[in-house]
């Protein structure tokens, strides 16, 4: 936040219908785990910024997002990555 590491990414949870992100799993620096919604982050290629901490929920909302999604390891994609709407892509093969 305006440059302040608050927290580091520990998993992507993606939904189970759709392979869509739903938001971030992370580790803030007082130790607790807090969820991210997707749609409020700015993904940017050297960091994840958000407007305010407030953004960020703790653990008792992202106990409600866990069993509702899976996490980005359980995705069986060879080379992922998220689209800027969130939807989860497979990387074209170059052979």
């Amino acid at each position: 936040m305006h440059g302040i590491q608050l927290a580091r990414p520990i998993d992507a949870l993606v939904d189970r219908a759709a392979d869509r992100v739903v938001g971030l799993e992370i580790l803030c620096g007082d130790g607790a785990r807090r969820f991210l919604p997707y749609a409020v982050a700015d993904i940017r290629a050297d960091e994840i910024a958000v407007d305010s901490a407030l953004t960020l929920l703790d653990e008792r909302d992202l106990d409600f997002y866990r069993p509702r999604t899976r996490s980005l390891a359980d995705v069986q994609l060879a080379d992922p990555w998220v689209d800027d709407d969130g939807a989860l892509r497979e990387a074209a093969n170059a052979a």
